[in-house]
């Protein structure tokens, strides 16, 4: 009888160090997986799911937000009225979610690589702005806010017609012309209902 619980005993102690040494490993694991997620996969995400989110800017804006398009290096949101507000991802210095959204983003089944539009820069983005002439009201890192339409999209830069909003960009319209380094763009609303 005695060897029987001395038996049981140490049986009973392997079994819990196997299983202290399993969620150790566990733990590692899920580290390790967590420290390759990427931000671009926990936004596509927010974009699958439709969750709420608010993007703080390095302006010190906040937007409350839904994300429609998640690029290389830029995003697309719904703010609730005409157009979207596209953001390049260096302008972003947080996202506040709620919790479940948070703990959701990191799960396991994130969505994989959205094809095209995932390789398509910010360069791409506005590139196409410009052939669209498409008006848009842009924030710059200095606190300026133009409204105008991309005439061209160079490298890593734009030519800007200055006009108001509201009106197309024709000749009499324009009030100015504009190079604005791209990495000065905090954030472009378009200003027609579709990107």
């Amino acid at each position: 009888m005695h060897w029987d619980r001395l038996f049981e005993d140490l049986e009973g102690q392997l079994a819990a160090e196997w299983e202290a040494e399993r969620a150790v490993l566990d733990a590692e694991s899920e580290r390790l997986r967590i420290a390759k997620l990427a931000l671009r996969t926990r936004l596509r995400v927010f974009e699958k799911s439709d969750a709420p989110i608010a993007l703080r800017l390095c302006s010190g804006e906040q937007h409350r937000v839904r994300l429609r398009a998640v690029g290389a290096d830029w995003i697309a949101a719904q703010t609730g009225g005409p157009g979207a507000l596209i953001v390049p991802l260096a302008a972003v210095t947080g996202i506040q979610v709620d919790h479940g959204a948070l703990l959701d983003s990191l799960d396991e089944d994130a969505p994989v690589d959205g094809g095209l539009r995932e390789r398509m820069t910010f360069g791409f983005l506005l590139r196409d702005l410009a052939r669209r002439r498409a008006p848009l009201q842009l924030a710059l890192r200095d606190g300026e806010q133009l409204h105008g339409t991309v005439d061209r999209a160079a490298g890593d830069h734009i030519d800007l017609a200055v006009h108001d909003a509201g009106e197309p960009r024709r000749a009499r319209a324009v009030r100015a012309f504009r190079i604005i380094p791209q990495q000065a763009i905090i954030w472009m609303r378009t200003l027609q209902p579709t990107l």
